[in-house]
């Protein structure tokens, strides 16, 4: 099978042993959990992959959950592997909830360790796409120990500090930013009903990338799910806290079949599995074995019906999912809002047409997209439009310095003077977007 359709990884313990999956967090590599592996593989046959241009990994960049959770089920299938157990961190999180939702029948229980079902806002994850092409990794590398250890653990371990930089420096720019467009494009948060494996979601009571309150609206929204807070830890919950985490890990993956809980000195599991599968049952113990219709079953009605002879889709949906994803939701989130009566039809009209007809054609990438769009505004003069389309340039993929050449190939057919305001408003717009954070 090829490389492309797979990922790189590891197993340890027996063969014959059954099979846990561990996922990695963006930025890390397998190693995140060699911790856990001494305990772990005295049970289980422990397989850990990488993602993508991770850990030496080849770099063939996977720009969504779907497609990351395609290469791995592939990877298992190379390996003989049907059913496991399986525990993400972070962006491994997002992959385990994928597997729960789409390929139930391959999951026998799921840990999501400082995971959520929405990774802050897409437009977050895209600006920091735009840094990492801009500036390279050096910058996400240096401020990664503030975000993955607290304080106390980083002054303590400065060798683990040393080992995270050098673990995000050594990654592939660009699978890294395909990594970032995944993640921005993940959001299970309508669907975590329909996961219905056993489920703990681990987090650290000090994490700021996914908080506590994230680790809440999973055990909230999956009906079999447990809560695990670890104190004092921050992302990286499995480097920082290991006896713990894999303590937790041992439990929940050796009794995740029942529903019970337990109560431990340094950390504490609350069981919400009796009260929860009262509400919300699991679908084997369901007493209604009809299925519950989903976005898929829906009934269109008989006017639009897409099985009659010439219907067409409505664009506006699909106009405004890339509206977004191009501009970014802050600023369509503006642009709505403003939206007043007189003002509502030409913003349908934007969305359904421009976005939903044209941007949507495949016929040539974004990129390419980008660069027509800002010859035109500035052959236009339509400065205000033309910070926010090299914002979405940006975005799209477009360096600065691409950027760059696309304004002075205007300087030369739409006129020095239009060149030389467009020069002024999109250095602006570069600078803002690709300065690291302080």
């Amino acid at each position: 099978m090829s490389e492309k359709k797979t990922l790189q990884y590891r197993t340890d313990g027996p063969q014959d042993a059954p099979a846990l999956v561990l996922g990695p967090a963006l930025g890390t590599t397998w190693h995140m959990w060699d911790r856990q592996i001494p305990e772990l593989t005295r049970h289980w046959r422990v397989i850990r992959f990488d993602l993508p241009g991770h850990g030496g990994a080849p770099a063939h960049p996977a720009t969504s959950v779907p497609e990351l959770t395609d290469r791995l089920l592939a990877t298992l299938d190379v390996l003989g592997v049907g059913r496991f157990g399986y525990a993400g961190c972070s962006a491994g999180g997002a992959i385990g909830a994928e597997l729960a939702l789409r390929h139930p029948e391959r999951v026998a229980s799921l840990a999501l360790v400082s995971a959520s079902a929405r990774f802050g806002t897409a437009d977050e994850y895209r600006q920091r796409g735009v840094i990492v092409r801009t500036n390279g990794l050096d910058p996400i590398a240096r401020s990664a120990p503030e975000h993955w250890f607290t304080a106390g653990f980083a002054a303590a371990q400065p060798a683990i500090v040393e080992w995270s930089v050098q673990m995000v420096r050594t990654t592939d720019p660009g699978c890294y930013i395909a990594a970032c467009e995944a993640l921005a494009a993940f959001d299970a948060r309508g669907e975590l009903g329909s996961i219905g494996v056993p489920t703990l979601v681990l987090a650290g009571s000090e994490d700021r990338v996914t908080s506590p309150a994230d680790a809440r609206m999973l055990v909230a929204g999956i009906p079999d799910a447990r809560l695990a807070l670890v104190p004092g830890t921050s992302h990286l919950a499995p480097v920082e806290q290991p006896a713990a985490v894999t303590d937790l890990l041992v439990r929940h993956m050796s009794t995740s079949w029942q529903n019970d809980g337990a109560q431990t000195g340094g950390f504490s599991i609350t069981s919400l599995g009796a009260r929860k599968s009262a509400a919300h049952p699991a679908p084997d113990a369901s007493p209604d074995p009809a299925p519950r219709p989903g976005p898929a079953g829906e009934i269109a009605p008989p006017e639009v019906s897409a099985e009659a002879p010439g219907a067409r889709p409505d664009p506006y949906e699909p106009g405004m999912k890339v509206r977004r994803e191009v501009l970014g939701d802050a600023h369509v989130d503006r642009a709505v809002e403003k939206t007043d009566d007189f003002t509502e039809d030409f913003q349908e009209f934007i969305t359904r047409y421009a976005w939903g007809e044209v941007w949507t054609r495949p016929g040539i990438d974004r990129r390419t997209r980008s660069v027509v769009t800002l010859t035109a505004l500035v052959a236009g003069g339509h400065l205000d439009e033309l910070a926010f389309h090299t914002r979405a340039a940006l975005r799209n993929g477009l360096t600065p310095a691409e950027i760059r050449e696309v304004l002075l190939q205007t300087a030369i057919y739409c006129g020095v003077p239009a060149a030389n305001s467009a020069f002024k408003v999109a250095g602006e717009v570069i600078r803002q977007e690709t300065t690291p954070p302080e």
